[in-house]
């Protein structure tokens, strides 16, 4: 909400101005669903409005903004919440959104929206009626060791098939999102940080020409999530990861693919093993 608020007084929006929310995310570089959440809470406070069909509108002039947007009440900490509540065992399998509103203190549309969000990041799914399942992830040091051990080994293969093909424009993408990363790792969510991870080794995925590659990795990184946000609270070596990111695109783009294969596997593989350390 600070960033869209600070953007549109750098370039003195007047009232009416069209917002797109997908080319706020790129210029935020952050995926589309928190701008679109973000653009909401504006509207609720006025400051923006939204039209069917033709998406969200600047309803002040920049010069009428606000010093501050007000924050959302406790939404992150119910997330991170039901997470931790999730990894620690304190919720079942499935739940209904009732028993979701008891517990976390929720009306129901705030609630809904919530598990909307849970639902789209792929750790819970809604059950026929009113109920929601929580979906399958790790839960011991072995299994999320295993885990990396899996992606380092099936990475390293994609990156030496005959069809890998790098994607110039993926390519130029991700080195900005990682440089930009670099600058930010002290103020990025953690969901920001996972989801920038991610999407990088997604995007080597896609260029290997099989399908097969990329559906293994987003598996597995859907069954990774809640562990990762609880580990990633130690930012210590993501700087190190952003340059190791930037150094595989290096050795793809001078078509050294042993060599970025070989470091691929090391990088994945080495992060495992730091992160098991931390997973108790």
């Amino acid at each position: 909400m600070a960033q869209i608020l600070d953007h549109v007084r750098a370039e003195g929006m007047p009232r009416g101005r069209h917002l797109p929310a997908q080319a706020l995310a790129d210029q935020f570089r952050v995926s589309r669903a928190p701008v679109v959440s973000a653009l909401r809470q504006l509207e609720k406070q006025g400051i923006v409005r939204s039209e069917a069909n033709r998406g969200f509108f600047l309803d002040r002039d920049a010069a009428n903004l606000p010093a501050t947007a007000d924050a959302p009440p406790d939404e992150d900490a119910i997330y991170f919440r039901i997470a931790e509540d999730r990894l620690a065992g304190r919720l079942p399998d499935r739940l209904s959104a009732s028993e979701f509103m008891r517990i976390y203190d929720l009306p129901r549309g705030r609630m809904q929206l919530l598990l909307q969000t849970i639902e789209d990041e792929g750790w819970i799914e809604r059950l026929p009626g009113n109920g929601w399942q929580f979906r399958a992830t790790l839960t011991s040091r072995k299994a999320y060791a295993d885990a990396y051990l899996f992606r380092a080994t099936i990475e390293r293969e994609a990156l030496l098939l005959p069809g890998f093909r790098p994607d110039p424009v993926a390519f130029a993408a991700a080195r900005a999102q990682q440089a930009a990363m670099l600058d930010s790792h002290g103020r990025a969510s953690r969901t920001v940080i996972f989801a920038q991870n991610s999407d990088f080794h997604e995007t080597l995925m896609r260029c290997a020409g099989n399908d097969f590659f990329l559906d293994a990795v987003q598996r597995t990184n859907r069954i990774r999530r809640l562990i990762e946000y609880r580990i990633t609270t130690d930012r210590s070596r993501l700087p190190q990861q952003s340059r190791e990111h930037l150094a595989i695109l290096d050795l793809i783009e001078s078509g050294r693919m042993a060599d970025a294969a070989d470091f691929l596997f090391r990088h994945i593989r080495d992060a495992g093993l730091a992160k098991a350390a931390a997973f108790d």
